[in-house]
């Protein structure tokens, strides 16, 4: 019994430090693996860690992209694009950092796997850093044509200043231009109303025997009779004389005025208000014109320069006396001389 019982006392003797062997390996080995999970889960953590930062900045610097974009945004759009693409990698670079942390989660409750992870985790960190890069390669380039399109606006803002400076030169000279001309403007007309006043001053002279030619304001009138039987158009035998001296006098008024003055002498036809009923003419219009082309074409042949002539009709449109008496009508049918300018 002795024997037996010394038996199984080295029995167990013996198979208690193979035991005990078998959980240290496993132990061991358990802790090797949960070194491997932390030590993966820190650098992990660090890259994420930067990878954060760097896409704090890539979004600071967007965000100073856009608000100068937004500004230049006209002749911009190929930027406005590229940034579009930007964004869309890094929000692809978020949906990478999420489906890491998850990962990450997972790692932590099942440590056996830990070493499969650590490659995996490696591989992505890997793609995140060559997409990092790239998007800081695309930040760079747009950073380099932003410096380029501000060049380029200094350099339109430098090209309009001086096109203002030039333009406000040239608004200044139009401005001195302008009233020299209006002066010179004016000192023609002073000039003309002078002629005017010794042309009627002549034709007084020459026409004062005749009670139905007279001035009335600027013009010389003549009434229709003078000229025209009525109803016609044809100068009448009395009427030449009196044109021929009219046109005596504008052959000398040619002579005096200085070729720079630009003058014309408006012969204007007027009629009475009563509706003319000549088979020649249907309309008061057409009596008041013709009687100024007559006139016109007459002093012409006299010799008179047809640059210095112009002919009017205005009908009964312009009466000098109201009123539907013989008297009325009478001194309302009229030609009317003008000088005036061209």
């Amino acid at each position: 019994m002795a024997t037996g019982l010394g038996r199984r006392r080295r029995s167990q003797i013996d198979y208690w430090p193979s035991f005990v062997d078998v959980l240290t390996n496993v132990l061991l080995v358990f802790i090797f693996l949960l070194s491997v999970f932390v030590l993966a889960q820190f650098f992990l953590s660090q890259e994420i860690s930067g990878r954060d930062t760097v896409l704090n900045r890539l979004n600071s610097q967007i965000a100073e992209l856009t608000e100068l974009l937004a500004l230049e945004r006209a002749g911009k759009r190929s930027i406005e694009d590229q940034l579009a693409l930007l964004q869309s990698t890094l929000t692809a670079s978020e949906s990478e950092r999420d489906r890491l942390q998850g990962l990450l989660a997972i790692q932590t409750g099942d440590a056996e796997t830990a070493s499969g992870a650590v490659s995996e985790l490696s591989i992505e960190l890997d793609a995140e850093k060559r997409i990092s890069q790239r998007a800081l390669a695309q930040v760079e380039l747009l950073n380099q044509q932003i410096s380029a399109l501000r060049r380029q606006i200094a350099a339109l803002e430098d090209a309009l200043d001086a096109s203002e400076n030039r333009d406000r030169e040239s608004q200044a000279k139009i401005a001195d231009l302008g009233r020299r001309l209006n002066v010179a403007l004016a000192q023609k007309v002073q000039e003309l109303s002078r002629y005017r006043s010794d042309f009627f001053g002549r034709l007084r002279e020459i026409l004062s025997q005749r009670s139905d030619i007279r001035v009335v304001g600027d013009r010389f009138v003549f009434q229709s009779e003078v000229l025209f039987p009525s109803g016609s158009d044809q100068i009448n035998a009395a009427g030449t004389v009196e044109l021929d001296k009219l046109a005596e006098a504008i052959l000398e008024l040619e002579q005096e005025i200085p070729a720079e003055i630009n003058w014309v002498l408006r012969v204007d036809g007027h009629t009475d208000a009563r509706p003319i009923s000549s088979a020649r003419f249907r309309s008061n219009w057409e009596l008041a014109a013709a009687r100024a082309i007559s006139v016109v074409r007459y002093l012409i042949d006299k010799g008179v320069d047809p640059q210095h002539l112009v002919a009017a009709g205005f009908a009964d449109n312009h009466p000098l006396v109201e009123g539907d008496t013989d008297d009325a009508y009478s001194a309302n049918r009229r030609i009317e001389l003008k000088l005036t300018e061209r």
